[in-house]
């Protein structure tokens, strides 16, 4: 990747919808070499998608938690299948440490939150923290620079 690339990875996570137009005239680069470009980058499995970022709030998800399980009882797999199949998880990771699994998960209301611990308490030891705010709630990823 070079400096171009990465120029073009940081426009496209500001905004995905812009066009290849767009993108040729900000770079000073043809259409055709943009959309090459492009191409390279989702081959490589830089650009794994192109997605829309959705405002919790605004489809009603008030509460962000931060779920931590530990003690598995359950296999691995079973709580995988699980973590998929429930709708309030929108990230589940597994991790070292004394801890198995972070989740992070969206709810509507205090009720929803009791119910979806009560759904994950069967599969292991659950901490649950509320996140009050975020001061980094996304960051746009790019390659981080060589020190010398």
């Amino acid at each position: 990747m070079d400096k171009i690339d990465i120029k073009l990875l940081e426009l496209l996570q500001k905004n995905g919808r812009m066009t290849i137009s767009d993108l040729s005239s900000e770079l000073a680069l043809s259409r055709p070499s943009i959309t090459e470009r492009l191409h390279r980058l989702q081959e490589s499995n830089i650009i794994e998608e192109f997605t829309t970022r959705v405002s919790l709030t605004g489809v009603g998800r008030e509460i962000l938690l931060i779920i931590l399980v530990g003690g598995l009882k359950v296999s691995i797999a079973e709580f995988e299948k699980m973590a998929k199949e429930t709708e309030e998880i929108i990230e589940c990771h597994r991790v070292t440490g004394e801890v198995s699994y972070v989740i992070k998960a969206a709810v509507s209301n205090m009720n929803n939150m009791r119910l979806l611990i009560d759904r994950l308490i069967p599969y292991g030891q659950i901490n649950t923290s509320t996140v009050l705010a975020s001061p980094v709630p996304y960051r746009y990823i790019l390659p981080i620079p060589e020190q010398n």
